[in-house]
């Protein structure tokens, strides 16, 4: 997965994609682009988190410098192992999305989302009950960004701000 940066008019601007609804799985909801190593493409993860992004949103794999990875995080649901990777482009990056993998692709300052009233936590219950985890959400002007892709935003915000990661991260990123 990679977390797409770039600086315009002196605001850092992270790049965010929707999931089509037509997908087989997390319709709709809001995302890094990212997705699986294939083990006959990709050398590793980083790999294949630039060729993903190429072909989801057109970003030139030649033209992101990985700067980060953060930790390994595990999904509650789908049982995934996911490892972002934070590139940085110059300037606005030429985005071209492909309809079937994004639905939109759309770009955000990290001061909004370090806003008031952006972020909020709610505790959640897994396992018919039995686990409560919390839920990190950003409610932005026309999109609620929550589930992993608020988890590794949460985290990469931390780092950007030199916090540590507390809470349920832990929990999080054992795989």
């Amino acid at each position: 997965m990679l977390l797409p940066l770039f600086e315009e008019h002196g605001d850092v601007r992270i790049v965010l994609t929707r999931r089509p609804e037509t997908m087989p799985s997390h319709r709709g909801e809001i995302a890094f682009p990212g997705g699986k190593v294939e083990p006959v493409v990709d050398r590793d993860a980083r790999d294949a988190a630039l060729r993903e992004a190429e072909e989801e949103i057109g970003l030139r794999r030649e033209l992101v410098d990985v700067i980060a990875t953060l930790p390994t995080l595990a999904t509650v649901v789908g049982q995934f192992s996911i490892t972002p990777f934070v590139g940085l482009t110059d300037g606005r990056p030429v985005i071209t999305a492909d309809s079937w993998e994004v639905d939109r692709v759309f770009d955000v300052p990290l001061t909004e989302l370090l806003a008031d009233g952006v972020f909020h936590e709610e505790r959640w219950s897994f396992g018919e009950g039995t686990v409560e985890r919390t839920m990190q959400f950003y409610e932005l002007e026309d999109e609620t960004v929550w589930g992993a892709t608020a988890r590794i935003l949460t985290a990469f915000l931390l780092r950007v701000l030199g916090l540590p990661i507390t809470g349920d991260w832990d929990d999080w990123t054992r795989v």
